[in-house]
């Protein structure tokens, strides 16, 4: 039994259809914070990703399974990373789905851990909403799609190191980027732009283009626009 100060990883189904096609996983942000460091459930970096969860499952319909990982702690510590609650997310989503597709959406630190856990097997897309990155990350991806969507206004994530990540990871694959240019970090102004670009290009990448409608930024991208501005 989990104790008054252990933390473990949550998986949070949005939607469970019978038989799948593929699966996306929801990655929210959330900063370090003083005393207890467990994630709540009802914190805003995490409640944030409740519509973009939502709108990922209304564009897959029943060919997508949507579920959001809610990590043991916040933000980034030495000893243990929102990675490793992916990672532990990875082998529970094999378990019960086995060799589907995944697709990775993350928003500000979320964001980066999609970047830096795209690698992992069974990863096909990967969508990364105003992440909050180092411009010296970034890890090949062969074989994946990435999209990285920035508000221009962003003041807690850098715009520019974001562009230095997609410029690098574009060096193994195909990268295409969307300014959003009145978009700030807690994608409240423009959220259903980010929600629905993160929800079109993953269906996209997991089902193919055909399997939904695609906004012009998002076709433009997949069409092979490396630089898009909404």
């Amino acid at each position: 039994m989990t104790g008054p100060l252990e933390a473990a990883p949550r998986l949070v189904a949005t939607h469970a259809p019978r038989d799948p096609e593929g699966v996306v996983v929801v990655l929210h942000g959330g900063a370090n914070r003083q005393g207890d460091p467990r994630v709540s459930p009802t914190q805003l970096s995490v409640l944030r990703m409740v519509p973009t969860a939502r709108r990922v499952a209304r564009a897959g319909g029943r060919r997508l399974a949507v579920v959001r990982l809610l990590n043991s702690h916040r933000g980034w510590a030495a000893d243990h990373t929102p990675l490793d609650d992916l990672r532990w997310a990875m082998a529970r989503l094999r378990e019960q789905y086995g060799d589907l597709p995944v697709g990775l959406v993350g928003h500000s630190l979320g964001g980066r851990v999609a970047l830096l856990g795209g690698a992992q097997d069974g990863v096909v897309s990967v969508v990364a909403l105003n992440p909050w990155v180092y411009p010296t990350d970034g890890v090949p991806l062969p074989g994946r799609r990435v999209l990285v969507v920035h508000g221009q206004q962003d003041r807690i994530a850098q715009p520019s190191h974001a562009e230095a990540v997609a410029r690098r990871i574009a060096a193994s694959t195909d990268v295409g980027f969307i300014r959003v240019p009145e978009g700030k970090h807690a994608m409240l102004r423009h959220g259903g732009d980010f929600d629905g670009y993160a929800a079109q290009f993953s269906v996209a990448s997991l089902l193919g283009a055909d399997a939904v409608r695609l906004d012009p930024p998002v076709a433009q991208v997949l069409a092979g626009e490396e630089w898009v501005t909404a």
